[in-house]
Order: C-alpha cells, then structure tokens, then sequence
C-alpha cells in the first residue's frame, strides 16, 4: 500500500513540476534525443560485437576480405565511445534546465514566504524555514535528475531489448526477461523498505 501512495506522490509532482520544465522544451527536447541516440549506441554496441566475432570466421570455401572486420572493429569503437557522448551531452544540456527549474520554483516559495502576514514569520525560526526551502530545492532537482537520467533510460533499454527479443527471437525471451526484472524489482522495494 505503501508503495502505490508513494508512486502517486511522485506522479503527482512530476505533473506539477511540468509546467516549469516545459518553459524549456526545446532543451527537454534536445535532452530526449540525445537519450534515445545514447540507448541505441548502447544497445547497438553488442550486437555490432556480435557481426564482428561473425566477420572473423574465415572459412577456406568463403575467403572474405580483412577490410569487414576491421571496418566492423571501427564502428564498435565509434558506439562505445558514442554511448558516452550522448549521455555526457544529454548532462551539458539538460543541466541548465535542472538549475533554472530549481531557480523557479525556489523563487516563488520565497515570494511565497514574503507575503506571508507578520505573525507567521515572529512565530517561526527562520533558519528552520530556510533549511526546508534548501531541501525543497534539492529535491526537485534529484527528482528531475532521476527521472531524466535513471527511470526513463531504463525504461527505454527494456523496452528496445524487448523489442529486439521478440523480432529476432521468441517473444517468450521477452516474457522471461520482463519477468526477472520484475522479480528483482519486487524484492528490491520489498527488501529496502
């Protein structure tokens, strides 16, 4: 029970921190794009692994040039190395959004705090009220950072590796892996909590 009122709470701040992230769509934009093409260079490092181990079977009957390996070793290097790219870029460009969102919201809970009657702040510490203000900060920030860079990616990765089981495979390798990752995410939130 615990977990399906904490899922709404994120929801639900998620939904009201979207109008401030959305001030910044071009840049939210930019930030998905590079994560899709991060998760494809990922995903695409193994299976160009794969075409490159296939290369280097010579057989006498089928004598194939040297040139595909090493053009196939090439473009293994270039999908590890893009992989890091595109997610340091995704950082460099979705880090002013973090900030500036923070920044926002900061800024109306202190014009909040300003308005408030005279009464509020002579019966209040306000050193304990500017503590709150700075987690409050640093939470949207680790909420945003989270979602962007943690729960999207991964959902994205299982759903492409599920995608790539089921037209290359069996669509029972799908289930199987779904199903462990349901399994350990089970007993992960059963144990932390």
């Amino acid at each position: 029970m615990a977990n399906s009122t904490e899922t709404a709470t994120v929801t639900s701040s998620l939904r009201r921190l979207l109008p401030y992230v959305w001030h910044y769509r071009g840049r939210v934009l930019i930030a998905l794009v590079l994560l899709v093409a991060g998760k494809l260079a990922n995903i695409g490092v193994p299976v160009v692994l794969k075409w490159l181990v296939d290369g280097l079977n010579i057989t006498p009957s089928k004598l194939q040039p040297l040139m595909v390996p090493v053009l196939l070793l090439f473009a293994y290097g270039a999908l590890r190395l893009s992989t890091s790219l595109f997610q340091e870029l995704r950082q460099v460009v979705f880090a002013r959004v973090l900030a500036r969102t923070s920044r926002e919201i900061t800024l109306k809970v202190f014009a909040h705090l300003h308005a408030l009657s005279l009464r509020f702040h002579l019966d209040r510490r306000t050193g304990g009220v500017a503590r709150e203000v700075e987690r409050g900060m640093v939470s949207v920030s680790d909420l945003l950072d989270w979602t962007i860079y943690t729960i999207l990616p991964t959902l994205l990765e299982i759903g492409l590796i599920s995608a790539i089981l089921i037209t290359h495979y069996d669509w029972g390798f799908a289930v199987i892996t779904l199903a462990t990752l349901a399994t350990y995410i089970t007993f992960t939130f059963s144990v932390t909590d």
